[in-house]
């Protein structure tokens, strides 16, 4: 039993970072109709700022964190001006894959450090451990959730109390109405590549006490998209619950079945429900409690 407990603490913390990542896509998503497929390459870019300059800077660790997320938050912001706003009008695809090469350039700049290619690092913090009786836990794994619930709330006390949060609400509701009403929809769409951006690296920095930090670290992105599409694409509570529901099937996944099986459960379960639910989980739910 216990290390059942600690298998599913591990999974929840696991999850939560997916969730994070799923909350960049939906975000993204939900204001700009662009699935962004280099948030994976920002969560690692965040890690990898952190780590430069807390190790080759000597910042203190906190504000060099900081710092790397407003840094990779200002990087979002540049590149929608610069690139991504270019895709307005164009079909989908077009800003897919200005996104897919985007984040190519990013790994290949990281890529371009010899220390960075070649090394592999981690964040000195929540390296210790707590004891609850005969349960042990990881300080990284409760540092995550803590982390994930005070980001959750901060999230919704934004958009619903600030006057940015409420445009941006808007501007994802419908960007021509919203126009029409004085909200700057080119602004709300820069602020929502940057917000994007900015929980991407927050992802980055609280897995890097989990793993390590990495030039594939990123490619966590690819089970936090199973996330996002099972929250059907516009919910942002949705793509954080489906998160961490992921974290925790692939965690319990590891302990039940052969090794390796794990990492097939997110793209089983995500088949699985688009079958069942195609428009989300989010939209079935709320099918459900309509009846």
């Amino acid at each position: 039993m216990l290390a059942f407990i600690q298998v599913l603490t591990s999974g929840i913390a696991i999850g939560c970072v997916y969730g994070l990542v799923a909350l960049s896509f939906v975000l993204i998503y939900k204001a700009t109709e662009t699935v962004s497929f280099m948030q994976g390459d920002l969560l690692m870019v965040g890690a990898f700022a952190a780590l430069g300059l807390h190790l080759g800077a000597g910042w203190p660790l906190w504000l060099a964190a900081a710092l790397a997320v407003a840094f990779v938050g200002v990087l979002g912001a540049g590149l929608e001006r610069a690139v991504l706003r270019r895709a307005i009008g164009q079909p989908h695809l077009v800003a897919v894959l200005l996104t897919f090469g985007l984040g190519m350039m990013l790994r290949g700049s990281v890529a371009s450090l010899p220390a960075a290619a070649q090394e592999v690092h981690r964040l000195p913090f929540a390296a210790d451990t707590y004891a609850i009786g005969p349960l042990v836990l990881a300080a990284s794994h409760v540092w995550v959730v803590a982390a994930t619930v005070v980001l959750a709330a901060a999230l919704a006390a934004f958009f619903r109390y600030t006057r940015a949060g409420l445009a941006l609400r808007a501007c994802s509701e419908d960007a021509r109405v919203a126009a029409l009403m004085g909200v700057p929809v080119a602004r709300m769409h820069t602020l929502a590549w940057s917000l994007g951006a900015a929980l991407a690296a927050v992802a980055g920095l609280l897995l890097a006490p989990v793993t390590f930090i990495h030039l594939n670290m990123g490619l966590i992105a690819l089970k936090a998209f199973p996330a996002a599409v099972l929250g059907g694409l516009t919910s942002l509570p949705g793509a954080l619950l489906a998160g961490i529901f992921l974290g925790v099937a692939e965690a319990v996944a590891g302990l039940l079945l052969p090794e390796g099986a794990k990492d097939v459960v997110p793209y089983a379960l995500l088949m699985s429900a688009l079958l069942l639910f195609p428009n989300g989980l989010g939209a079935g739910l709320r099918r459900g409690g309509g009846r």
